[in-house]
């Protein structure tokens, strides 16, 4: 973890005082230029959740490991932290019980999240990463937008990250309403689940995002360009078969969401691996 925490500041309390830009998938010091003239981005899945406890740091820290272009991660407000975890309960991946917004922080933290890992804050989160890959930030909880929002800008105010090394994105259309308020300037992301048509585009545009973050059934040839025409990123989740990166890089998708980044990574030396 790195040293040296930012203040938290903004109109958000942070309770814990505890570059790859998206337009860009080369290391910090080489040129910029344009996504759609650079390598299919390989996005690992709540960290390298095929490897590793999902949302935990271990997760976390396998990911960058592999050499991902990007960790995504799912996070709630909970006692003024934001948490990283996927699902609004806690028994699938803790071995704790209920709603996670039911519980204190301190409850939260003393769970075993999978291997002995606790629950990590979004903060400790970013001092792992340490800029050495972007991060997706998913929006999971209400109210998550705008503390995320104030974090993202206190490490780029005091820890010197480029601001569009991050992308906010949620299924939950308030949520990246909300994040827009609180500052236009991070990315947002429009995830889809659902049968691909006109509304998502319209919905898409109507928040202003920058990509599409689409589920793989839905994300067709026509789906693609259509968001390209509209100047939206396409990427896709979640995707654990080699053939099928290859088949989304020929459509011209901007990147994938994996639990298994290794098998996305090499996709070319062993089209048929598959989780």
């Amino acid at each position: 973890m790195a040293s040296g925490r930012p203040p938290a500041q903004g109109s958000f309390r942070l309770v814990s005082q505890r570059d790859r830009p998206w337009d860009s998938v080369c290391r910090v010091a080489a040129p910029r230029q344009d996504i759609q003239q650079q390598k299919f981005l390989v996005i690992g899945h709540r960290g390298a959740a095929g490897h590793a406890p999902e949302n935990t740091l271990l997760s976390v820290r396998k990911a960058l490991a592999l050499g991902v272009d990007a960790v995504e991660v799912d996070v709630y407000f909970v006692d003024g932290e934001l948490v990283v975890i996927h699902d609004d309960t806690l028994e699938r991946t803790t071995n704790g019980i209920g709603p996670v917004c039911d519980h204190s922080f301190d409850d939260l933290r003393a769970l075993d999240a999978g291997d002995g890992e606790q629950i990590p804050t979004l903060r400790e989160v970013f001092e792992t990463v340490d800029r050495k890959a972007m991060v997706n930030i998913e929006l999971k909880g209400p109210k998550t937008a705008g503390p995320s929002v104030a974090l993202i800008e206190e490490f780029v105010r005091d820890a010197g990250w480029p601001r569009d090394s991050f992308l906010v994105s949620s299924f939950e259309q308030e949520e990246l309403r909300r994040a827009r308020e609180a500052d236009a300037r991070v990315r947002r992301g429009l995830l889809s689940s659902s049968r691909w048509s006109a509304n998502t585009l319209e919905t898409a545009r109507e928040l202003e995002a920058w990509s599409l973050n689409l589920a793989l059934k839905p994300a067709g040839a026509e789906a693609v360009s259509e968001a390209h025409r509209q100047g939206l990123k396409v990427f896709v989740y979640t995707v654990n078969s080699a053939q099928q990166a290859i088949d989304l890089e020929l459509m011209d998708v901007n990147g994938v969401f994996t639990d298994y980044p290794d098998i996305i990574l090499h996709r070319h030396q062993d089209p048929t691996a598959a989780a």
